[in-house]
């Protein structure tokens, strides 16, 4: 396909150009395996050219009127609703989403681009009083310099977009590291984008390459001051330690085990509803899934009923086709991976209501109940098509098995009244809860993250000032200070 080979280079200060690394990242189509494109991986050496283009361009671009920044956004704004149809059609074939998939995709970002045009005139600074007499302090917010951001697979093109665009918008170059899986819609589409909005030479760059090739580089080099990163909570915990050792600022969006809870009271037929989409939506490949489900003991046996109805009759396919509902799994590892943990955990002594099989990377949705309450599934995140049913005694028992979990991203509670479903949401140790709703929500202004093992910093509003700018203090003695010696 000629838009991924046009875009299959490196881009580095302005230029496309090959890797110069000794192999390549082959970019699959996951639902037929055809080759989209081959790209010879970026070396250490380029990774650092990267970042020294990033650093010569900033400073201008923070000097540059931050109405004309904006400018600039708004262009990119412009091209992503133009291209829409050829975006959309990327992210069917090179992550295997569906169409109502990558239409939701899109909309969140040109949602969160929306968001970034307004950022690039917030950041606003304090004149706060001094003790001193005659002095005056004045507290500026500046951005950082260069931000170092790595994408994920499951949402590559929106995730990435979510930290370059506000980086950008308020000052920073960027270097973006996109998933070696989605290298095109995570990283050198929104290359091509910037690129045609504008942006100066060396304000974005991509590396498309491997920590098999770069090690380290990425978070150990010198120049970015900020890492912005989204993925599991190993690969996360490993960018932790290697940016405190070198004294820099991470935003770490990880995993999840987040737990949907319907309560008694709650309007089943809609909790189904809520549950399923929470579950299901992109194969399961989403960190704010409802991987538990917990259900009343009084409203089980209906819920699971209809639960199970509705999971079987949803279409599992090709990805173009738009009658799809569920396609495959980014790789022939994750498949297997999915398909081995729900033979284990049945072997283990749990019930499979739905019995999910492979085909190629397809696996067909699995539900799972009557778990042991040691089941090790129930500890992790699934990042595939399968649903655990949980049952409970009331609330307490609810909130109790909610938090035995190392993760806390999203979750949901579904009630009949509103502020017992707040009070409830009140009690679990989450960065973020929802009533009556799903589990998988995303939206520009609100604070964004997780607790535990779900990560550290919030992204999205004023978090993003938060996030890649900085404070600077400036004080001015308009009198004379008295010194004691």
């Amino acid at each position: 396909m000629s838009f991924f080979t046009d875009l299959a280079h490196q881009y580095i200060d302005g230029e496309w150009r090959p890797g110069k690394g000794s192999w390549d990242i082959i970019d699959f189509n996951p639902f037929n395996g055809e080759k989209l494109a081959s790209i010879p991986v970026a070396t250490a050496e380029e990774v650092d050219q990267a970042y020294r283009a990033a650093e010569r361009a900033q400073q201008a671009w923070a000097d540059t009127n931050p109405y004309a920044r904006r400018t600039v956004l708004e262009k990119a704004l412009r091209i992503v609703e133009e291209r829409e149809p050829e975006i959309a059609e990327a992210i069917v074939a090179e992550l295997g989403g569906t169409h109502l998939k990558a239409g939701f995709e899109l909309h969140l970002a040109k949602e969160f681009l929306r968001e970034a045009i307004q950022l690039a005139l917030r950041p606003a600074g304090q004149i706060l009083p001094s003790p001193t007499e005659g002095k005056e302090n004045r507290v500026y917010r500046v951005p950082v310099g260069v931000v170092g951001v790595i994408s994920p697979f499951n949402f590559p093109f929106l995730l990435s977009l979510k930290s370059v665009a506000p980086a950008l918008a308020l000052g920073n170059a960027v270097v973006l590291k996109p998933h070696q899986n989605t290298p095109i819609c995570g990283g050198t589409l929104l290359a091509k984008v910037f690129e045609d909005a504008g942006l100066p030479a060396g304000l974005l760059n991509v590396v498309v390459t491997d920590i098999a090739e770069i090690g380290d580089t990425l978070l150990e080099h010198p120049v970015p001051q900020v890492i912005s990163f989204t993925g599991s909570d190993k690969v996360g915990r490993h960018v932790a330690t290697v940016c405190a050792a070198n004294l820099k600022r991470v935003v770490l969006e990880l995993g999840g085990n987040s737990a949907l809870i319907v309560l008694d009271d709650a309007d089943v037929d809609y909790a189904v509803d809520a549950a399923v989409f929470s579950r299901y939506v992109h194969q399961g490949q989403v960190c704010m899934a409802a991987n538990r489900i917990l259900v009343d003991r009084v409203v089980e046996a209906e819920f699971t009923e209809k639960f199970v109805a509705k999971v079987a009759s949803l279409t599992v396919g090709d990805p173009a086709d738009p009658a799809t509902q569920i396609g495959p799994l980014i790789n022939s590892s994750q498949a297997e991976s999915i398909s081995r943990l729900v033979d284990e955990t049945v072997a283990a002594g749990a019930t499979a209501l739905l019995h999910g099989r492979a085909d190629g990377n397809l696996v067909s949705p699995s539900v799972l109940t009557g778990l042991p309450a040691d089941s090790p599934v129930l500890q992790q995140e699934i990042f595939g098509p399968v649903a655990l049913l949980v049952p409970f005694d009331g609330e307490d028992e609810a909130v109790r098995i909610a938090n035995d979990t190392p993760y806390g991203l999203s979750g949901a509670v579904h009630t009949g009244n509103i502020e017992r479903g707040v009070r409830v949401g009140q009690r679990i140790h989450t960065g973020m809860i929802h009533i009556n709703d799903g589990t998988v929500h995303d939206e520009p202004i609100v604070p964004f993250g997780g607790e535990k093992s779900s990560g550290l910093g919030r992204l999205n509003g004023e978090s993003m000032v938060e996030a890649f700018t900085t404070q600077k203090w400036i004080s001015v003695q308009h009198g004379r200070s008295q010194f004691p010696f």
